[in-house]
């Protein structure tokens, strides 16, 4: 596996969640939290989601891929009583057609988080 280096400053507040690279075209991205600036954003769960697709995207960038490249997103939410706001920001924000997801409740996410993105993206097929 392959690890990409922070190549923008949305990537190195999440120095614990680099971008592993498979030699068979798959792209794992983990820990894509709504942390801004080394704090979560203000805003409730929506402004979360919104600055945690920001850093899916830079990450992605990072090693030259979009988010037409995802084929499955894992959403970690510490109550499902939030996934309707998460769910209406992941519809704004993702082209179609959407990856796959899951959604997964947690106890508990670094920096107090309510929502936390895992993804797994496909080289081949450019």
């Amino acid at each position: 596996m392959t690890d990409h280096a922070p190549a923008s400053p949305a990537q190195a507040r999440h120095p614990y969640s680099p971008v592993r690279e498979t030699g068979t075209g798959l792209v794992f991205l983990s820990g894509q939290l709504g942390v801004a600036d080394g704090r979560v954003v203000v805003g409730g769960v929506a402004a979360e989601t919104r600055q945690a697709l920001a850093n899916l995207r830079a990450k992605l960038a990072s090693a030259g891929l979009e988010f037409r490249h995802v084929v499955k997103i894992t959403v970690y939410l510490t109550t499902m009583d939030d996934r309707n706001a998460m769910d209406a920001v992941y519809q704004e924000t993702l082209p179609e057609p959407r990856p796959a997801r899951t959604c997964i409740a947690v106890a508990e996410l670094p920096y107090r988080a309510r929502v936390e993105l895992d993804a797994i993206a496909v080289r081949e097929g450019d």
